[in-house]
């Protein structure tokens, strides 16, 4: 075995380019994506810039980033036009890392420089919220929005109001319309703090709202984190002893949506990352790509697991190629789910083939099972829209994802798979106990309708699905079909 060296910017090269970027957040998340996405912005065109990172919480990792001078490779996994990927790049864009508990002036002191232009954040879904307890005084806020409205402040001060210096905001929370939450609470801050802007008030606001640019974005990348049942092979293969290497899927998307005070073209010349040939998109609004997701990756995902469970197959990797689970999740993405959505052919076919090589990842054994926590709620967001909007445009049911939602309910009855693996759901204890009931039974009748009825309880604005003509016939037949002949029979009648 080799000796391992120490990762630091004496052992390792590591460039110096001007602080552009204030990154709230140190977590594997933004590690893998955003600060790989400014490496290759680094590499393949003249963005020239380096990210501080600003830890959001009083206890995290930046003492651990610090201790490796920032540096720390990103190993990617997955299948890549057909082919198997599995890369190691060092990654050197983190100029430095601060904890603002600890070093609120050096944190506040980012204002003041001139080259700062973006702020980027992820910080759990919880953090972009208003706490009406933080005061400007605060060293720092708790919350995210009131650390950023404090350098926001101090930055229209030092530059007194400077159009020029205002930023440009790109939140990374996994919200739908993140930055329209992240400009509410900002704008709750500047009203609370009124009193302490004194005469500055109306100017500050006026700057903050025609002079920084909050995009809404969608991200997608799968990051498990870090390695730890390979990282012994993985610092022999790259020589150091790097305490920080993230691992993540090769597929990777970013959406921003251009704020409504800039253009498209402006934000891309200014955020080059398409030009550096990455899947970055500066779209004019997020939502058909969070339609999109939620549609052809989640839907899928949401109806092949019960099903491929029920068909004696655990691994999504192993449905997405067994003959004729392949067959079902093929038809349930391109010919239902896909035939719902309002972006250009091409695309959603691109889109969905790249979907079918993440389902198909050889490094990740991802089980069914982990999909299956929640199902009637992930259903009635993922699935239920698509079923409706094709019944309209085709004038049929979608059979895939009727059969998907019948192998819920089955899925639901608990007991033992035919090979005897145990079946157990895991849901909502009155969601649990309905289905007890209803499958107590003993008629698939009741058990459709009653399902289908759960309007307060499941299918929410959606309303009662017994009125949906010819879902509950539908439902019926699958699950006597189901009880009948087994799941896989099932499946092959509706191909």
């Amino acid at each position: 075995m080799k000796k391992l060296q120490a990762l630091n910017k004496r052992t390792a090269p590591k460039s110096v380019m001007p602080e552009k970027i204030i990154q709230f957040g140190e977590g594997n998340f933004l590690r893998a994506f955003v600060d790989w996405i400014i490496y290759n912005m680094d590499q393949k065109t003249d963005f020239n810039g380096s990210v501080v990172v600003v830890q959001p919480i009083e206890r995290g990792m930046v003492d651990w980033l610090n201790g490796q001078d920032c540096l720390y490779h990103v190993n990617l996994q997955g299948r890549m036009n057909g082919e198997a990927v599995n890369s190691l790049t060092r990654i050197d864009v983190i100029s430095r890392a601060l904890n603002p508990y600890s070093q609120n002036a050096a944190f506040m002191a980012l204002a003041d420089q001139p080259e700062i232009r973006f702020v980027i954040s992820n910080t759990t879904e919880a953090g972009i919220a208003f706490d009406p307890a933080c005061k400007l005084s605060d060293a720092p806020a708790s919350s995210y929005p009131g650390k950023l409205v404090q350098l926001l402040y101090r930055r229209y001060t030092t530059f007194q109001g400077d159009p020029k210096k205002g930023l440009i905001i790109m939140p990374c929370e996994l919200i739908f319309l993140n930055g329209h939450h992240l400009k509410e609470c900002i704008g709750k801050y500047i009203e609370l703090w009124k009193d302490d802007f004194g005469t500055d008030y109306a100017g500050f606001k006026e700057w903050v709202e025609k002079y920084n640019y909050i995009c809404a974005t969608l991200v997608d990348r799968i990051v498990p984190g870090f390695p730890r049942k390979e990282i012994a092979d993985i610092q022999q293969k790259i020589s150091y002893a790097d305490n920080l290497v993230v691992q993540a899927e090769i597929f990777h998307l970013w959406v921003i949506e251009k704020p409504a005070n800039m253009s498209i073209e402006d934000l891309r010349a200014e955020f080059p990352a398409e030009k550096a040939g990455l899947h970055v998109l500066i779209a004019e609004s997020e939502k058909p790509y969070h339609e999109r997701k939620v549609t052809l990756l989640n839907g899928p995902h949401t109806v092949l697991s019960p099903v491929a469970y029920l068909s004696g197959v655990d691994i999504v990797r192993d449905a997405c190629n067994h003959e004729v689970i392949g067959k079902y999740i093929h038809k349930v993405q391109f010919e239902e789910l896909m035939q719902t959505l309002n972006l250009p052919m091409d695309e959603l076919q691109q889109f969905a083939s790249d979907v079918l090589e993440r389902f198909n990842n050889p490094y990740v054994d991802h089980q069914v099972t982990s999909i299956m926590l929640n199902s009637f709620p992930k259903y009635q967001t993922r699935d239920l829209p698509g079923l409706k909007t094709y019944l309209e445009r085709k004038g049929e049911l979608p059979k895939g994802l009727v059969l998907g939602l019948a192998a819920i309910i089955t899925y639901y009855k608990g007991g033992t798979r035919a090979d005897g693996a145990p079946i157990t759901p895991n849901d909502d204890a009155k969601i649990m106990q309905l289905l007890t009931d209803l499958w107590a039974t003993g008629d698939t009748r009741k058990v459709a309708e009653g399902v289908l009825a759960a309007k307060d309880l499941i299918w929410g604005e959606h309303g009662d699905l017994n009125e949906i003509p010819g879902l509950t016939d539908m439902v019926e037949g699958f699950l006597n079909d189901i009880q009948a002949k087994g799941m896989l029979e099932t499946v092959k009648s509706i191909l």
